[in-house]
Order: structure tokens, then sequence, then C-alpha cells
């Protein structure tokens, strides 16, 4: 298919399929079941393309982009920002530093307000604190922020009730995709029965979509990969997956081009059906050595301290994203003293992963590639 064919397809698309949405938990929210994660964008004019189809939830974080995705998002939104709601999230570990990175998204953001404001990548019960919780209350009152959130990345079947049960939260963004456990079904099911808004991110199981288009970090020559994994519709499929669960209000997807937009938006309007189960099984099988289902039974830190679960899933952002410097910048988050243990010191991997992940190998090619 032609640009010219593709774009004019979409502009179709557009009109003749109408957004579907969801309430967002009791916030009174009412959200496009298609979210716009913009982690990966730079191109404005696709952000402002999905706002103006009906796509009403845009997704940032302080840290993406080194800050500069803020930035743009808040630039693409423009006066469309009454229209649509905007979430973004701070990594701070104390009161005081998440109120400041509060201070310096919504300056960048170039707004008042967030609608949604996450306590990011929280992954166990002890990276969540009263500091925090109190950051998100007093940001409420001062009407700096409409809901308060957590976003997990790690064990979520396990800290969805957690989180729950502290009850400071409106909307938790979660991992969720068709890799997953059961048991993480029924954690969601659980928590949107409590009236938690559910946003679920990684819809794509690592965004391998890239291998399919070909792109450079796979070579100039891509074929053998491609002949793997080409099947037309197996990454709308993915989002079709996680949209058949009515306890999740929105998806979270990052899109990149006018073509990703596009798909995605096919995906959101067309709905699951007996191919797209077909299609994800073959997926699945692919992907099962690369892909971590962050399902927590390693235990998440290897005995030489490498946090497991985190390494893969950054690896994921050069391998899948083709997003090598956000790869980089987020392994070099990590402690010194995890970035200086290299796999090829060991006899033998001390993790075995049940869903079949080839951690050795993933978490040596991450220090190779990132270290």
């Amino acid at each position: 298919m032609t640009r010219l064919t593709s774009r004019r397809a979409f502009l179709f698309d557009s009109v003749a399929k109408p957004v579907v949405t969801r309430p967002l938990g009791k916030t009174g929210l009412t959200v496009s079941t298609l979210g716009f994660g913009c982690m990966t964008t730079s191109d404005p004019a696709v952000i402002e393309r999905a706002a103006d189809m009906g796509i009403n939830l845009f997704d940032t974080a302080r840290g993406y982009q080194g800050g500069n995705n803020e930035r743009m998002v808040g630039a693409a939104l423009g006066a469309r920002r009454p229209k649509v709601i905007v979430s973004s999230k701070t990594p701070a570990k104390t009161k005081q530093e998440a109120l400041a990175d509060l201070e310096t998204s919504l300056r960048e953001l170039r707004t008042d307000y967030l609608d949604i404001w996450y306590l990011h990548n929280r992954n166990a019960p002890s990276d969540l604190n009263d500091g925090l919780f109190e950051a998100q209350q007093e940001a409420k009152k001062a009407g700096k922020i409409r809901f308060a959130g957590v976003s997990t990345h790690f064990d979520m079947h396990n800290m969805l009730p957690y989180i729950v049960k502290q009850g400071h939260t409106d909307v938790i963004l979660t991992t969720y995709n068709f890799t997953m456990i059961p048991e993480m079904t029924a954690a969601i099911q659980k928590t949107r029965a409590a009236g938690v808004g559910i946003v679920a991110m990684k819809a794509l199981a690592g965004g391998f979509s890239r291998i399919q288009r070909g792109d450079r970090l796979y070579g100039a020559r891509p074929d053998k990969l491609t002949g793997v994994l080409k099947q037309e519709g197996a990454l709308p499929a993915a989002i079709k997956w996680v949209l058949k669960n009515k306890s999740v209000d929105t998806a979270i997807v990052c899109m990149t081009d006018f073509d990703q937009l596009d798909e995605n938006y096919r995906a959101m309007a067309e709905g699951w059906s007996p191919k797209d189960e077909k299609l994800l099984s073959a997926q699945l099988a692919w992907i099962s050595p690369s892909y971590c289902r962050s399902c927590g039974a390693c235990g998440g830190v290897c005995p030489k301290g490498v946090p497991v679960p985190d390494v893969v899933r950054i690896l994921s952002y050069a391998d899948g994203y083709g997003e090598f410097s956000l790869a980089r910048e987020r392994f070099l988050e990590l402690p010194a003293e995890a970035r200086a243990v290299r796999c090829g010191d060991c006899a033998s991997c001390a993790v075995q992963c049940p869903n079949g992940v080839a951690v050795r190998e993933r978490v040596t090619r991450a220090q190779e590639l990132l270290a």
C-alpha cells in the first residue's frame, strides 16, 4: 500500500468508524478505549490528528525523551487541551521531589492542571509511601491534578490489590497484554469493580511490530525476522485482546506515525474475532524467548543484583520500539552496582523463567548494547 493510499484509507476510516468510549472508573471521565501513548512520538502532527479523530487520552511522563516529550505534547495539543484528558507521571521517591516534578510537568505541558498524575513505575509496596500519597492529595486540593494514579510494571496481580487497599488511588496504569497469566485478568476485574479506573499499557507485548516493518535496528535486510513474524493484523489483534476485557477502560498505545494511528484506530473500532485469537497464538510462540510477562515468578532480582524484569523491559524499548536512546537512558537509571554486573561472569543463570524467556541471552544483550 502506498503512503498516499494508506493516508486516504486513514482519512476514510476516521470518519466511517466512530471512536469507542468507556467510563474511567468512578472518576466521571469518559475515555476513548484507544489512548495515545506519547512516549516514542516525535511528530506533533500525529497527536493533533488523533485528537481531531476523537482519541481523547494522551499519556506522557516527566522522564520521556529527557523531558522533551511533555513539551512536545503540550505544544501539539494547544487549543485542544480543554477537550482532552492529559496524564503524566513522576518517578520521584519523596513528596518534595514529586511536587517539584508536577510543577515542571505543568509548565512543559502548558496547562494549569493534569487530569491524571501517576506515581510512576511502582512495582513493590516499598515503592509507595505516605509522603507520595500526600503530594497527590495536596495537588488535588490545589486544583493542579484532578485524579491520583499509580503505574505498575511488575508483579501487577499482587500490586493492584495492594494499591486499592491503600485507598488513595483513582486510576491505575498497568502492564496488560495477551501474554499475561490468568491471575492478572482477575486482578483487573476486581480492581475495576472497586471503582478504580484501569488504563492498560504494553498492549503490544514489547512493540515487535518494528520487526515487521523492517526497522533499521535489525539491519538492511531483516528478511529472516520478517518472514517469521509477518502476519497481517497480529499487532492490532493484541490491542483487541486487551479491549475485549470490559474491565479495561482504555489502552494507551505508542504511535509514531499516521500509519500506526490508522492501524490502531481500526483495531479499536473492529473488536475481537476468532481470527485474532489464531494470530496471537502464533505471536506468543514467537516472542516467548524475548518478552518478559512481569509476572513476578523469578522474584525480580538475580543473586548478583540484576533487576531482570526491568532490564528485559528496557531492552524491549530498543529491540521492540526502535528507541535506543530511551533504552539507554532507562538502563543508566538502574543502580550502578546492577549495571556493573556481567552475565558472562556467571557459570550459569540462577533465574529460570517459567514462561520460557531466555533470561541470560536477553540480559547479556542489554549489557552489551546499553551499558
